[in-house]
């Protein structure tokens, strides 16, 4: 399980870094960890559970320090994650009571001092009164367990007789406002007792957007000392007691596991290894500790205090969200979010962004992010999508879709996500020289990088286009493209003859000749295409304005703007086209949308140096060679095909489905569909050449484009469909941040930089207050939006302070 995290025969530089890092309380308190979980769910306006418990070691349950006095002696919580949703099953499971056996008092805890605050790795509660002081501290020791200790001192010059009572009751509440009863009827979970504990045992429970239980998962709890244990008629509370006799000035500790398992094998393997951690509890715990010793040592030499701060919670962020194998999860992954509620699985561009940064750090959970996304690389005998071999799918969760026999519906094989593996490889081989990791890697990313050119090139001209998989939400079974449309009079009853009713006065239409009817006529009140979708989540930036999304209001505007108010002229701008891909026998590979991305381009002759450093590690000299020379001439077609010389900027290309000679471009520029952060691509890449890179910078640092009080929003100030509240079209995400500041200082503009570097950490709010690290932020105002406790925010923050 967790040894294999660990790195044996610290240095002796490192073991004097120990205290430096723990101690003093150096990194106190970096994300507020208190909360009092009234129910299953309780979320905030973006979807997030209330509370920032800690997870560690890849564990899928955490825990809360407590912010009320009715609940001191014990943490809050747990959540656990069930398979694919974070849910609180308690307000605190495990409440210590101290009782006086000479005279049956309650020892009060408000009669203490006390403090409780976390650490990285840690939560820490410390009670002090003059003849007693009692601390309880809860670290995870490994993927399944967490250890709370629970030292107590008698000060005193007399021996105490202590009762020592554990309660805890499980939540009753689905939601504030909605019973579990109410919500699951049918669903059961119950408390057994053992000698040393508790056993919470959950019935099977398959609600696909909930919650999902197999029917043997349970959470543990058991105490390095005996006890006698009652539970409530409906098993749904405990209460167990033991007894404790301290001598004078004597020290006991007892120390109590917390474990959740999804199944029975989990359980068997769970349960040897606590029965070894209540007999040497001490090591395990030492184990931990040095375990977030050499996490912390990466960021010892930052001199900023604010930037070591941020680097420190960046960590404690990623490792947060770092879940061990299970399911279908068949090595660590790092997860976008564990309080978010969709988020408990892996994402492929996630997951090389958290790689990058835990490369610094946790080089070998960076590896294991990487294979858990590669393990789903498609191979050409698969037997639902064989036509992508070579494809990553872009997100694998605990559970398969029901295309794959399973019954999850977060899984996701609709897209993939840019080409950004190898550069994730490639920092980890940078940081660790582990040769053998880039021969593991080197012919999946190989494969990887050609499935672009194979389904993704409509015109055959060596530019690529974001797109859509053939999948049962983007086409029917014939290999149709499908679409719905809401239309008023006349138009409703002429559609309805080719398409199906559905909801709320949608039809459901198939075939790219109706859809080009469909954009001729411009009849429609509103028009929704799955493959639209899937081109948006392909790109990462899933409803950017350069991919035809703009709300009714923008469009309203937009017409005023350019066609006098004409909807219908306007509508055209917007309309976004598809090609079916096909192979030499004619068979569906999938779709493109009508545009080559001009990131996409850019990141794949970024993959293209890395892919030729990599063939030249592994004395491949003539893949070498032949990857070399497609990265000159791709080069000069980025710069030739993709920059407007009249706004300074670069955008995608919107074309047509004519077939074009290699290295050959055709079409028009998206200008109209204004500034995003995939102009900077170019830079980032280091194929813009240095005029244009200057007139690309001089747009990212006017205030009137991307220079607002949280820099580089995801859509220009001027783009027509620019709004801040907006996902992909206006908040400022932390990784197109980060590729710019790249793009800055590979082109000289190191300064301008910093000063970008500043604003960020000056005016995101809570970056440098104990919130968690949010999803985005408002670029006009700073304020946290979206998830929270995300990670691929966390690793170019970790980025941004090391590098600064």
């Amino acid at each position: 399980m967790l040894n294999r995290w660990f790195i044996g025969g610290l240095s002796l530089f490192l073991m004097s870094t120990v205290h430096a890092f723990d101690e003093d309380y150096q990194f106190k308190n970096l994300i507020n960890r208190s909360g009092t979980p009234v129910a299953h769910q309780d979320f905030d306006q973006y979807g997030n559970q209330q509370y920032n418990p800690l997870f560690d070691a890849g564990s899928w349950h955490g825990f809360l320090l407590p912010t009320h006095h009715s609940e001191l002696g014990g943490f809050t919580g747990p959540m656990v994650i069930a398979e694919e949703y974070g849910v609180f099953i308690a307000q605190q499971l495990e409440k210590l009571t101290l009782i006086n056996q000479e005279n049956g008092q309650v020892i009060d805890w408000q009669t203490f001092s006390h403090e409780k605050y976390s650490l990285p790795g840690k939560l820490v509660q410390k009670y002090r009164r003059e003849d007693i002081h009692v601390t309880f501290t809860l670290q995870f020791v490994s993927n399944r367990t967490a250890l709370v200790s629970t030292s107590i001192d008698n000060l005193s010059s007399t021996t105490r007789q202590l009762s020592l009572l554990w309660t805890g009751e499980l939540l009753s509440q689905w939601t504030p406002e909605i019973s579990v009863t109410e919500q699951f009827s049918r669903w059961q979970r119950k408390l057994s007792k053992t000698a040393q504990g508790v056993t919470v045992k959950f019935e099977r429970l398959r609600s696909t957007w909930n919650m999902m239980f197999s029917g043997t998962s349970q959470y543990v709890i058991k105490r390095s000392i005996d006890s006698e244990t009652t539970l409530d008629q409906q098993q749904l509370s405990y209460a167990s007691q033991s007894s404790l006799t301290l001598l004078p000035n004597e020290n006991q500790t007892i120390y109590s596991t917390q474990s959740y398992y999804h199944n029975e094998q989990e359980a068997k393997s769970g349960e040897d290894l606590t029965a070894k951690v209540l007999v040497n509890p001490e090591q395990f715990l030492s184990d931990a500790s040095i375990r977030w010793q050499q996490y912390l040592t990466s960021i010892k030499l930052i001199e900023n205090k604010k930037q070591q701060d941020i680097a420190a919670k960046s960590i404690e962020t990623l490792i947060g969200n770092w879940r061990s194998p299970a399911g279908e999860l068949k090595h660590d992954g790092v997860t976008p979010s564990v309080t978010a509620r969709w988020f408990n699985g892996v994402w492929a561009w996630d997951s090389w962004k958290h790689a990058v940064a835990m490369a610094h750090f946790a080089p070998e959970v960076a590896k294991e992010n990487i294979r858990a996304m590669f393990d789903y690389q498609v191979k050409s005998n698969d037997p639902v999508r064989p036509q992508d071999h070579g494809m990553v799918i872009d997100a694998v969760f605990y559970n398969k879709d029901s295309a794959r026999s399973g019954d999850g519906g977060n899984w996701n094989e609709r897209n993939t996500k840019p080409a950004l593996a190898a550069w994730a490889v490639w920092e980890i081989y940078k940081t660790t020289q582990d040769l053998s990791f880039v021969k593991e890697m080197f012919e999946p990313l190989l494969d990887y990088h050609d499935w672009w050119y194979r389904n993704r090139d409509h015109n055959n001209n060596g530019l690529i286009e974001y797109g859509a998989t053939k999948h049962r939400f983007h086409n029917d079974a014939q290999g149709n493209i499908s679409f719905s449309l809401k239309v008023t009079g006349k138009s409703h009853d002429k559609y309805k003859q080719h398409c199906q009713p559905a909801n709320e006065g949608w039809l459901s239409c198939q075939g790219l000749a109706l859809y080009e009817q469909v954009l001729a006529n411009g009849d429609y009140k509103e028009l929704d295409i799955g493959a639209q979708h899937g081109a948006g989540w392909e790109s990462g930036m899933d409803n950017a304005a350069r991919f035809g999304f703009i709300n009714q209001t923008q469009l309203t505007a937009y017409s005023q703007k350019h066609y006098q108010g004409n909807l219908a002229k306007a509508k055209k701008d917007w309309q976004v086209r598809f090609f079916e891909n096909r192979d030499r026998q004619g068979q569906l590979l999938g779709f493109s949308i009508d545009q080559e991305s001009v990131e996409l381009n850019a990141y794949l002759v970024k993959e293209k140096k890395i892919l030729a450093e990599m063939a030249s590690l592994l004395n491949k000299e003539s893949l070498k060679n032949d990857l070399l020379k497609d990265i000159n001439s791709l080069t000069r077609l980025i710069n030739h095909c993709f920059f407007d010389q009249k706004t300074g900027f670069y955008y995608d290309l919107q074309i047509s489905a004519k077939t074009l000679k290699p290295l050959e471009c055709q079409g028009e520029l998206l200008t109209h569909r204004g500034m995003g952060p995939e102009g900077w691509s170019p830079l980032w890449a280091e194929v813009a050449s240095a005029e244009k890179a200057n007139k690309v910078v001089a747009t990212m640092l006017s205030e009137k484009q991307f220079n607002t009080l949280i820099p580089m929003p995801t859509a220009a100030l001027t783009n027509p469909a620019y709004d801040k509240d907006i996902y992909w079209r206006g908040r400022v995400w932390l990784d197109q941040f980060y590729f710019g500041i790249e793009a800055l200082n590979n082109y000289g503009f190191t300064k301008q930089a910093n000063t970008m570097v500043n604003k960020l950490f000056n005016n995101a709010q809570g970056l440098v207050l104990n919130e968690p690290i949010r999803e985005n932020y408002n670029p006009e105002t700073g304020e946290m939006q979206g998830a929270t406790n995300f990670s691929w925010s966390a690793a170019h923050l970790y980025m941004l302070s090391l590098e600064k």
